[in-house]
């Protein structure tokens, strides 16, 4: 299932509309899913397959692939993957099977993925590429043009994984 999670991940990737900085994805769904659906061990060895695989050169990001996007401005929200699944999975792994269980985890999980990808865009524009920004200007770069988006995400992901959880609670 894990590798299943890597591949869907990739496919999210590509399934994109296009922003100046940050695109908007379904990757972030794959991740929540991830996180909602597979154990937290699972849930972080799919994303750190997908990452590798990205490391490596086999172009699954959104932008492309190779050891050089270490070095991107959307790199952090890649690194964010890993903690995210990690956690959305380890909030749901014993709670009871409902919405209201599976979507605070969510948005757990996409907050961690926006921690990480801020501090990192910061970090880029800042050092990497002598673009002084302000931690504000930073949140409307690479934040807060998302939050309606991966809210919507995460509800969709909640609603979907709360859907398989209970077909395979309760097969027909």
């Amino acid at each position: 299932m894990a590798s299943f999670f890597t591949g869907l991940t990739a496919v999210g990737a590509f399934v994109r509309i296009p922003l100046p900085f940050v695109p908007i994805t379904l990757q972030v769904l794959m991740v929540i899913l991830s996180g909602l659906l597979l154990s937290p061990r699972a849930a972080l060895l799919s994303q750190a397959a997908y990452i590798l695989l990205g490391l490596s050169g086999v172009p699954v990001f959104s932008g492309g692939g190779g050891i050089s996007y270490i070095l991107s401005p959307t790199f952090g929200y890649l690194l964010g993957q890993l903690p995210a699944a990690w956690i959305i999975a380890a909030l749901v792994k014993r709670s009871d099977i409902s919405f209201r269980r599976l979507f605070p985890a969510a948005v757990g999980g996409v907050s961690i993925i926006y921690f990480l990808g801020a501090a990192v865009l910061f970090l880029n524009f800042n050092y990497l590429a002598e673009k002084p920004s302000t931690v504000g200007q930073i949140l409307h770069i690479g934040v807060y043009p998302f939050i309606l988006p991966d809210l919507l995400k995460a509800v969709a992901a909640s609603l979907i994984a709360l859907k398989i959880r209970m077909a395979v609670r309760h097969p027909l």
